[in-house]
């Protein structure tokens, strides 16, 4: 692609993902915009959502996963999202196999003999009614396969059953251990038909103008290049990327703000090419194996990387012997910034460590 039309693709992303200005539509909108947030970790999809919404506060997204609006569970490229609950009954069908192949990859052969059919029937049955922890369920199931790896077990059933993980695992500053439902039981609702083409359009309206392979890349999903070549109202964006009719594109010259994007941003991975967002050799910075770190966005580009650190500190006073709790933001700049850009990443990560640590000692580090 030429400059220009990097930049146009660019700003046409950037307005789909609502980081062109933070938005005023609501957490349940911008969720459903976005089809799913990565929530390998807890912290993530509410620092994503911070970065794209006005007054965003970490009760907004909670609330939601509370009454069941939206959900936590295995869907795109198998691994964990939170995704609307209006959506997960289409799209749990469609990452069924993306699923299947995961499990086959990560533990076909520590439950080499174990039919897999049967392992979800009794999976389905022992979740029935109630709400199980890994180990729980775990445990429930090794008697009955005895030779099987016990903890594959369980993880086989989270890929082969839809499950949800219930709140408050997986909320704000919430780990721990977690816990299965049947995704049908907590939504209250059926699954549905898979429908590839809704994906294709859901994927179109939040990450679009894209190729196939990037369709498949931020899904997980295989043969989609036959559903688009089945979609004749499609369009072509220069050239090469497929977008739905009548979407309005940016100015290419639409200033875009600083941006501090979590690890495994919606943005970062939904592209098999990435050179909208960042040249090749910053790629190899920012996405080391399975993982993805969080970025920095300067210019609707990324240019850096940081790390947000809490720590206990021992107060010198050893009189009263107190425990200060800190929170450190660590910024990487891979290049040398003008002074105003500069200024704006600073602004930035100093509102980003107000957010995330409103309640303890605050540091800015650049590194």
């Amino acid at each position: 692609m030429t400059t220009a039309e990097i930049r146009r693709l660019n700003r046409a992303t950037l307005d789909r993902q609502l980081l062109l200005h933070r938005s005023s539509v609501s957490t349940m909108d911008a969720v459903a915009r976005l089809v799913g947030l990565q929530a390998q970790a807890a912290n993530a999809p509410y620092l994503g959502l911070w970065s794209r919404l006005t007054g965003f506060a970490p009760d907004d997204l909670t609330g939601l996963l509370e009454d069941r609006s939206v959900v936590r569970s295995s869907t795109l490229r198998g691994t964990q999202h939170i995704v609307a609950g209006a959506d997960y009954p289409w799209l749990r069908p469609l990452v069924a196999p993306t699923l299947a192949r995961g499990r086959q990859a990560a533990f076909g052969r520590v439950t080499k003999g174990v039919d897999l059919a049967e392992l979800a029937t009794v999976g389905e049955s022992l979740l029935a009614g109630r709400t199980l922890t890994r180990p729980q369920l775990r445990d429930l199931l090794a008697p009955r396969w005895p030779d099987a790896e016990p903890d594959a077990l369980a993880w086989s059933v989270q890929c082969l059953v839809p499950v949800v993980h219930p709140p408050p695992n997986g909320t704000w500053r919430r780990g721990g251990t977690t816990p299965f439902a049947l995704a049908t039981e907590w939504l209250g609702r059926p699954l549905e038909e898979p429908d590839p083409a809704r994906l294709v359009r859901r994927y179109l309206a939040g990450y679009g103008p894209a190729t196939v392979r990037d369709m498949r890349m931020w899904s997980g999903v295989t043969g989609l290049g036959e559903v688009v070549a089945a979609m004749p109202d499609l369009v072509r964006f220069d050239g090469e990327r497929y977008d739905l009719p009548n979407m309005a594109y940016p100015d290419p010259d639409t200033p875009a703000p600083v941006r501090l994007l979590p690890e495994f941003d919606n943005l970062i991975v939904a592209y098999a090419d990435r050179t909208r967002l960042m040249p090749d050799e910053y790629r190899k910075r920012i996405c080391v194996g399975s993982m993805i770190a969080p970025t920095v966005l300067v210019d609707g580009t990324v240019r850096g990387s940081w790390q947000l650190r809490r720590s206990r500190d021992r107060a010198t006073d050893r009189a009263t012997d107190r425990a200060t709790d800190r929170a450190t933001l660590s910024v990487e700049l891979f290049e040398r910034l003008p002074a105003a850009d500069h200024a704006e990443v600073e602004a930035e990560a100093l509102r980003l460590l107000e957010f995330a640590a409103p309640e303890v000692e605050r540091e800015l580090v650049w590194t």
